[in-house]
């Protein structure tokens, strides 16, 4: 009974703290909102970002950040939290920063430095090409209800819908692929030859292949498949 009356407790905040989210109407204000969501937690870091491109820093992405201790300079999208994080499609509770997946994130150092026991790990995918994530370590050490995980990322999902209406952060970022060079890839994707697409684009083949080569560079990609492969990883293109 006593966990049960915790969790309604936990759930009634919760819903509190999501209903706050609709009723607001300036970035800060929606913020707010979402960073009292996860105040049942007594959190001890809290970071609300778009993830970055490849080889792109973070803090110009950086939408909320209250983090105890002193923030890991330079931190880009290499850290394993980001390279690793655009993967997952729902949330999920890190408390083994020395998992394999984890190795060598500065974010995570930073956590577990300042003696923080677990970390939520909310993947925002609704609206590609952009994407986000909350980050919120804690010291709790017990696991948090599947039923509040799933409350929690509904909510940032709103949270970020109510950003982008009020137009508090922007859908693209530095690095994404134009729409042409987006199309060139998708296209590439679905097994389309260059002969294809510039027939299809009415473009030449060498624009073709400059636009790939354009793409390649942006994500990083060693050849065409990893090109692909990146798109997809970075939500620029959709099968």
């Amino acid at each position: 009974p006593g966990v049960g009356e915790s969790l309604m407790s936990s759930v009634g905040k919760l819903a509190a703290a999501a209903l706050a989210v609709r009723d607001t109407h300036t970035g800060e204000e929606i913020l707010d909102a979402l960073e009292g969501c996860f105040e049942f937690l007594e959190p001890t870091h809290f970071l609300v970002t778009g993830v970055p491109m490849p080889g792109r820093p973070l803090d110009p992405l950086v939408l909320r950040r209250r983090w105890a201790g002193r923030w890991p300079e330079e931190v880009n999208s290499d850290d394993a939290v980001f390279r690793n994080g655009i993967h997952l499609r729902r949330p999920i509770v890190m408390s083994d920063f020395s998992d394999a997946l984890l190795a060598g994130s500065a974010l995570c150092r930073s956590v577990s430095g300042d003696g923080s026991g677990n970390m939520v790990w909310l993947p925002v995918n609704a609206f590609q090409p952009y994407q986000a994530m909350v980050l919120v370590a804690h010291k709790e050490a017990s696991d948090i209800d599947p039923l509040l995980l799933g409350g929690l990322e509904c909510v940032a999902t709103e949270a970020f819908r109510q950003l982008f209406a009020v137009k508090a952060v922007s859908n693209s970022r530095p690095g994404d692929l134009s729409s042409r060079e987006r199309r060139v890839v998708g296209m590439s994707a679905d097994g389309k030859t260059a002969s294809d697409i510039a027939d299809a684009l009415s473009i030449s083949q060498r624009t073709v292949h400059a636009h790939l080569q354009n793409a390649s560079d942006k994500l990083r990609a060693r050849n065409k498949t990893q090109t692909v492969v990146e798109a997809l990883r970075y939500g620029q293109i959709n099968l």
